[in-house]
C-alpha cells in the first residue's frame, strides 16, 4: 500500500485547531478506514467529507481534497453524536 502524503501549512493547521482537532488526528482518520459521507465539487476541486476514529477512539469528521498527489485537509471537527454512534 502506498504511503499517504499530506500537505499542511499554517492555514489548515490553524483552521482545524479552532475546532479542537490536531493534524495527527485528521491524518489518522483519512489514513484509516473512514466512511465517505459526501463528495462535493467546490472551488474547482473534488472534496471528500469522511468520518472515522482516531487511534484514541475519538470520532472526527474531515473534509479533504487531493492536490498533486497529496491530501490537503480543508477542515476537520469532532463528529456529531448521531455520526459518532455509527462509527
Amino acid at each position: 500500500m502506498a504511503e499517504i502524503r499530506f500537505e499542511w501549512n499554517d492555514g489548515n493547521r490553524d483552521h482545524i485547531a479552532c475546532h479542537g482537532v490536531t493534524p495527527v488526528e485528521a491524518e489518522e482518520v483519512v489514513a484509516g478506514d473512514p466512511i465517505v459521507l459526501q463528495i462535493q465539487y467546490r472551488y474547482g476541486e473534488r472534496r471528500v467529507l469522511c468520518a472515522g476514529k482516531t487511534a484514541k477512539g475519538r470520532a472526527i469528521a474531515v473534509v479533504y481534497t487531493v492536490r498533486e498527489g497529496r491530501v490537503r485537509v480543508v477542515t476537520a471537527f469532532p463528529a456529531k453524536r448521531s455520526l459518532r454512534e455509527g462509527l
